[in-house]
């Protein structure tokens, strides 16, 4: 039975998570192509969810709905709702920019700016006006540095070029970046795939750290790693949501067969 921190039993609604974004009835298409079929989906609050699934099944492109990276190609037109907090984000009167600071981006491939460890990281505070004095951006970047567990190996060089660390490192640089102008959910497209298997568990075990305090979605095509770190999944296949459940739920005992296909390898 699940237990609060003094022991008792947790009620129903403690039970219950918490939703922190969610999409309904979402179809996208790229031109005449359509590219997801009426998804329906919630992220919860602090946890990590996992969507799983083979190439070009919709997963990245779900991904980028979610803060809007969408808006930048060309001929992509989009039906439906996404919300943050029940706020629909693509509102009209929503500022792209500053959604973007509370949806945080970690790509696939490592991409630290072309500049020092400490200046990537105060960059975008700076320009948002959260981080304004020397003292505070020198805060702010050893609290961001200290999250994404790179400080104790960069202290001594922040004004090494971020393009001049390993590429586990640039990777968790890029994590501290998105953290920096503290936001509130972190979106992480295959963020261990381009990395050594060292590494890797390194990018893990600081996701499991950060869920803590973050909404984690994460795009991955390993499903050992969406089982170590997801507490929920989503398997996607043909632009549609098949199934949607905890994580234990969905790889031991899935309802779809696509699911259990999938899963066992039959297939992607």
């Amino acid at each position: 039975m699940a237990q609060n921190a003094d022991g008792s039993p947790m009620t129903a609604e403690q039970k219950q998570p918490t939703v922190k974004m969610s999409a309904r009835d979402l179809n996208l298409w790229y031109g005449d192509t359509q590219a997801l079929y009426d998804i329906n989906l919630d992220c919860y609050s602090r946890e990590v969810t996992a969507l799983i699934g083979p190439s070009g099944c919709g997963k990245s492109t779900f991904l980028r709905c979610l803060n809007r990276m969408n808006d930048l190609i060309p001929q992509v037109r989009l039906q439906g709702d996404v919300t943050l907090d029940g706020e629909d984000i693509y509102d009209h009167s929503v500022d792209v920019v500053q959604l973007r600071t509370f949806i945080g981006m970690v790509f696939q491939k490592p991409n630290p700016f072309p500049k020092s460890i400490y200046e990537n990281i105060a960059y975008a505070p700076r320009l948002h006006g959260t981080g304004t004095s020397r003292s505070e951006l020198d805060d702010l970047v050893e609290s961001s540095l200290k999250r994404a567990g790179l400080w104790n190996e960069v202290a001594d060089r922040l004004d090494t070029p971020g393009t001049e660390l390993s590429g586990g490192q640039q990777q968790r640089l890029c994590i501290a970046r998105a953290i920096a102008v503290n936001p509130e959910v972190i979106l992480m497209d295959e963020p261990a795939s381009a990395l050594d298997p060292l590494a890797t568990a390194t990018v893990e075990a600081l996701i499991h750290e950060l869920k803590d305090n973050y909404t984690i979605v994460i795009v991955t095509h390993n499903l050992q790693q969406a089982a170590r770190v997801a507490g929920y999944t989503a398997f996607f296949h043909m632009g549609k949501v098949v199934e949607f459940n905890d994580t234990d739920t969905l790889f031991t005992n899935p309802k779809e067969q696509r699911t259990e296909d999938y899963i066992t390898g039959r297939f992607g």
